[in-house]
């Protein structure tokens, strides 16, 4: 199990650029945590989830 956001995902390996797209993130609009280690964008595509894994994923805004 893998838990995104507080909330579990029965899922044992998982990609997170597979798990975003579906879900319907902009990449370039958020940052995402794993296990307190930031992600770089860069590896999204390469980054696959694994069960026991915390990930944390915030949504940017901008305003003024």
């Amino acid at each position: 199990m893998i838990k995104i956001n507080g909330c579990n995902i029965n899922a044992d390996e998982l990609s997170l650029s597979y798990y975003l797209e579906a879900n319907g993130y902009n990449k370039k609009r958020i940052a995402v945590e794993c296990n307190e280690e930031i992600v770089p964008r860069s590896e999204y595509d390469a980054f696959i989830l694994h069960s026991g894994d915390e990930v944390e994923i915030v949504s940017l805004v901008g305003g003024g």
